[in-house]
């Protein structure tokens, strides 16, 4: 056993924080302590990053009718996925899939501006400091979970639009609306699971050996 390892408790409560993480979409109105709001955001910006780029910025959204303004975006592009669901888009329809009027807490969570700067990890891969951005978002997840705390992770919106209405520089990009809030109780399973959306794949289906589909023995 490494010497590095963590406490059995410790480590019971990483995995539990991982496997009972949801994507939170039914919020109360109570408000989340400002030194808690505090540890999740420091959590997020502990995250690992390509290069130690650090890309991620969050634009907490306190104004009201700017808050409404999202909420018609992501309400807009509901629509639309929804068509474009086709033979889907009733039973998509019929899924909750936002709390932003309803969670105390909104954070926009984008890519800063200038990253091209940033070539150390990204010169063939420049996509990495989306892997970051999204490594700050997982950080935050785990603890809220730990905390208590929902988040819903909102990808339904139109970037540009979104963007202009952050008054936010041409070289950044949004990329999450995220919801943060208490929850009266957690989804036993993933709501899209639950709903019978999708299912949990085998995870031996997805485990390769030296060779794309060759299962690993």
């Amino acid at each position: 056993m490494s010497k590095n390892r963590y406490s059995d408790a410790e480590c019971a409560a990483i995995y539990r924080a991982i496997y009972q993480r949801r994507d939170m979409r039914h919020f109360l109105p109570d408000p989340i302590a400002p030194e808690l709001f505090l540890r999740l955001l420091n959590a997020a910006h502990h995250a690992p990053s390509v290069g130690f780029m650090q890309p991620w910025r969050f634009v907490r959204i306190s104004c009201p009718d700017l808050r409404t303004a999202i909420h018609g975006l992501v309400e807009q592009e509901r629509l639309l996925t929804a068509q474009a669901l086709n033979e889907r888009e009733d039973e998509f329809m019929k899924l909750k899939v936002e709390g932003i009027l309803e969670c105390p807490i909104v954070l926009v969570a984008a890519l800063c501006e200038q990253r091209n700067q940033h070539v150390f990890g990204r010169r063939t891969l420049p996509e990495m400091d989306l892997a970051s951005l999204a490594c700050a978002i997982q950080n935050m997840w785990l603890v809220a979970r730990a905390e208590g705390i929902g988040l819903g992770w909102v990808s339904m919106f139109d970037p540009v639009a979104l963007k202009t209405l952050l008054h936010m520089p041409e070289d950044s990009q949004p990329f999450a609306v995220l919801c943060l809030g208490h929850v009266a109780e957690f989804y036993d399973k993933p709501m899209l699971e639950q709903q019978q959306w999708a299912e949990r794949k085998d995870f031996n289906d997805l485990l390769f050996e030296n060779v794309w589909n060759m299962p690993c023995r």
